[in-house]
């Protein structure tokens, strides 16, 4: 596979994908208001002072949640489809690590993570309220997520471990390569639980965490054909079409959200991809918005734990901005901005 004959087929692929999560979408949004599956007001609960992040979205209570569902699907059928019609037609097809163990822990992670996702957003919307410090809470605890995506995230980390062989990390620029025997299931845990949460973080604009995954999937769609490794182009071209047709209706004003069944399954799977194709580094800096975000509500928690007040006028980083003035599309369109900077510096990086 080279430059040559993989545009036709990406082109493809994507335009393929578009369309067919277009003629999808609208029908979907529909049946989610059918079924009521859409944001809840979450401040003024038990008679508490409403939180500043509910003062600045609870216009947006109402709106369908669940565009992760449709693109989960939709993903996961066309790949299981088209990838054996592909490889069918005579396309050149390579893997890193094998291309059944390659595939299967690509959708362990794609759907374990969205269906931990996806139990959040059903208790979240149907299950009822609890007081939380400023106004309701809905959904599962901290506690209840936290232990779900590290069981997730612990199975992943065996099977890129054992079943792929996986047990380096490399370090561009420097050149330098790290063999860390078994520590990499525990490590490559955490990189997988902190980029889901990263990602369901940075879900908090609309547009804002979709647009950044798009510029994502562009670079290592670059990165995945350079490494021949067809699965990946495969499912990450198929991702990027189906994603369009969302951002579409995600962007401001937004007509769906993705909730945490796409913002899990999404953020977990970056981190797998950028795993097995074993640029851990460049999976950092391209990502780097959602480290930013995760950072700036860890540094939140740091603050209120240790020293009893906030840091920041509210987390993540996003919020934080709309709470000194910026307009949420100012905000958006400018992180999209950087996210395409640090793309190009995470492929620069990657070809070195």
């Amino acid at each position: 596979m080279n430059l040559s004959n993989f545009l036709p087929l990406s082109l493809g692929l994507i335009i393929f994908s578009f369309l067919f999560t277009a003629v999808l979408v609208v029908p979907f949004i529909d049946v989610l208001y059918k079924i009521k599956l859409v944001r809840r007001k979450e401040g003024d609960a038990g008679g508490k002072k409403k939180s500043l992040l509910d003062r600045l979205h609870d216009k947006k209570a109402g709106t369908p949640v669940g565009g992760g569902i449709l693109l989960v699907a939709v993903i996961s059928v066309l790949f299981g489809f088209l990838m054996p019609v592909i490889s069918s037609l005579g396309v050149f097809v390579s893997s890193s690590f094998g291309l059944g163990r390659e595939i299967f822990v690509l959708f362990v992670a794609f759907l374990s993570f969205a269906a931990i996702g996806l139990l959040d957003d059903i208790v979240k919307i149907f299950g009822k309220p609890r007081p939380g410090n400023l106004g309701a809470m809905f959904g599962l605890s901290k506690k209840q997520k936290f232990i779900l995506q590290w069981v997730a995230g612990l199975l992943l980390g065996g099977l890129l471990h054992w079943l792929l062989g996986i047990r380096i990390i490399h370090v561009p620029l420097f050149d330098l390569v790290f063999d860390i025997g078994l520590l990499y299931v525990p490590f490559s845990a955490f990189v997988i639980v902190f980029f889901a949460n990263a990602f369901n973080i940075t879900d908090g604009l609309d547009g804002l965490s979709s647009g950044l995954l798009m510029i994502y999937i562009f670079a290592y769609i670059i990165i995945a054909v350079g490494n021949l490794d067809t699965p990946i182009f495969i499912f990450l071209s198929l991702w990027l079409g189906s994603l369009m047709a969302f951002l579409y209706f995600n962007i401001p004003p937004a007509r769906i959200f993705l909730g945490d069944t796409g913002a899990l399954s999404f953020g977990a799977t970056i981190a797998v991809i950028g795993l097995i194709i074993g640029n851990v580094t460049t999976l950092f800096i391209i990502g780097g918005i959602f480290v930013l975000e995760a950072v700036s509500s860890l540094v939140q928690m740091i603050g209120w734990r240790y020293l009893q007040r906030p840091l920041l006028p509210i987390a993540p980083f996003h919020h934080a901005l709309e709470a000194i003035g910026w307009e949420e599309p100012k905000i958006v369109m400018r992180a999209w901005l950087a996210g395409v900077m640090l793309a190009i510096f995470g492929l620069w990086l990657a070809t070195i």
